[in-house]
């Protein structure tokens, strides 16, 4: 099989298919808890569900949401009545971390397909507790409560798609501006005005062991925090009004950002490093999920008139070959994507914290990255051909 002639349509289905052999739904890890691992993954999903119309992967989406929802719409964590000694660890942090928050994304479609009142309740559910989210004194909500004041990229879309989302759908604009700010204050003080690049942390009280005594920032800039917020703000723009007074700003951060990245990227593969801005570095890596958010970011930009296909379209079609050249099967014939860093938090901060993290295949991390990439190169292949 040459996976090379194959439309991203097709290979984001042919990874579905593996994750889907590798697990049941209600065991995909961490098992019996809503969280961003598996919401990326089934968020991807989601999408390739409704470009190819196949039911089974709408199915596979509605039992794991199923496992971890209750008849009435509660979330394990959540709602204390659900947690228990026997509750998995992970599901007893819900209400510290944003990393739960994600997952409900998935629970706007099979509102809408099912007509099942269980899941807009947990999608609400979520949504309203960012009500209650800590803030430094920007208004920047903590990445978890247990760690004070401090800001990490990814957050900007583990909270800022959920908010948008529901905004539109029930007229909140309280959280869809304060997802907007989260992306401004990352704007204003995560970003390295030499490379233009973000650093994965923030620390406004310049406590945590890896801030920056001056400036609170951590030391390096990961790849797959950054694709994260890249994704972010293309996705909150999908969903807030196009005459909305943030839309041009968000727009010129976004277009500053894939011009920097533009630079980083690798010659040889088309690929982007671990460590982003140190690609001259003989033990940093190429690694496939920052680079499959960052080639989302590019097709999506320029679908959506952010970026010219012009200015930008050679770059995006290296990375999409230099993804494609490192697929490839299992010996049972499932696809494979490899180079996948696994969940990485900020901790020591150093070089070598984040070039020694293990690399694995088909993580949900990457799994998720890859699937959204491919529904998205679809779009753009189909944009390209009208």
């Amino acid at each position: 099989m040459n996976l090379k002639d194959k439309s991203p349509l097709e290979l984001g289905k042919m990874l579905c298919d593996s994750l889907m052999h590798t697990y049941e739904p209600q065991k995909l890890p961490p098992e019996g808890v809503l969280f961003y691992w598996q919401g990326v993954f089934l968020s991807g999903m989601e999408r390739i569900y409704k470009k190819c119309g196949d039911k089974k992967y709408f199915n596979y989406i509605k039992d794991y949401a199923d496992s971890v929802i209750g008849s009435n719409g509660e979330l394990y964590g959540f709602c204390h009545e659900l947690t228990t000694e026997d509750t998995p660890p992970l599901a007893k942090s819900a209400l510290t971390m944003l990393d739960h928050k994600q997952a409900t994304l998935i629970l706007y479609n099979l509102y809408d397909e099912t007509g099942d009142e269980k899941y807009i309740k947990a999608a609400k559910l979520a949504a309203k507790s960012m009500y209650f989210w800590p803030v430094n004194s920007v208004g920047g909500y903590w990445h978890m409560m247990t760690q004070h004041n401090q800001m990490w990229l990814d957050g900007a879309y583990m909270a800022g798609p959920i908010s948008v989302i529901y905004a539109k759908r029930f007229g909140d604009t309280v959280l869809r501006e304060r997802a907007i700010k989260q992306i401004f204050i990352m704007d204003d003080f995560m970003k390295d005005k030499n490379t233009g690049l973000y650093y994965h942390g923030w620390d406004e009280s310049k406590e945590a062991q890896w801030a920056d005594p001056k400036t609170g920032l951590s030391a390096h800039i990961w790849g797959r925090a950054l694709g994260w917020y890249t994704v972010a703000i293309l996705d909150i723009l999908e969903f807030i009004p196009k005459d909305h007074p943030a839309v041009e700003r968000l727009s010129q951060i976004e277009r500053d950002l894939l011009f920097s990245l533009k630079k980083y990227q690798d010659e040889k593969t088309g690929m982007w490093y671990q460590v982003t801005d140190k690609p001259e570095r003989a033990d940093n890596w190429v690694e496939s999920s920052c680079t499959n958010l960052f080639i989302y970011s590019y097709a999506k930009a320029i679908r959506t008139g952010v970026i010219s296909k012009e200015e930008f379209g050679e770059c995006l079609e290296k990375a999409y070959s230099g993804i494609k050249n490192k697929l490839f099967l299992s010996d049972d014939g499932y696809l494979i994507v490899d180079n996948v860093c696994v969940g990485t938090c900020i901790e020591s901060g150093t070089y070598e914290h984040y070039i020694n993290r293990d690399r694995t295949q088909n993580d949900l991390h990457g799994a998720g990255a890859f699937i959204l990439m491919c529904s998205e190169m679809q779009n753009y292949r189909d944009f390209c051909n009208e």
